[in-house]
């Protein structure tokens, strides 16, 4: 793949991951007490031009 592309990609990747940082840390702190909670996680990615979705799943423990 081109450097280009790989800039480009990073770029996305990183928005992606800073932005749902801040909004699971959000939603945490709206739920108020989470310690000892689990939360399962979905996170989906999808580009419909390439017909892909790819799903990732885990799990946040509260704080």
């Amino acid at each position: 793949m081109s450097d280009e592309f790989n800039m480009s990609m990073r770029k996305f990747l990183k928005q992606v991951g800073v932005t749902s940082q801040q909004a699971i840390e959000e939603a945490m702190r709206a739920a108020g007490d989470t310690a000892g909670k689990s939360y399962d996680v979905k996170m989906v990615l999808t580009i419909d031009d390439l017909d892909l979705e790819h799903v990732v799943t885990g799990k946040i423990e509260g704080a």
